[in-house]
């Protein structure tokens, strides 16, 4: 389950990026991810001020 929260969101995506995928469309893949599903999670987190940084595969 993904968290909703979206500081929970934030530490929930980051580890599984950093332990498991070598990208975020590896991350959506893998968890039968919309590409809807994923531009909630870029907005949601985009909210509270953090972009995803394909080079270091991480919210920043």
């Amino acid at each position: 389950m993904i968290p909703q929260d979206p500081v929970m969101l934030l530490s929930f995506i980051n580890m599984k990026l950093r332990d498991n995928y070598s990208s975020l469309e590896a991350l959506a893949d893998d968890l039968d991810l919309s590409s809807e599903d994923i531009k909630a999670i870029v907005t949601k987190l985009e909210g509270i001020g953090y972009t995803y940084d394909e080079a270091q595969n991480k919210f920043v």
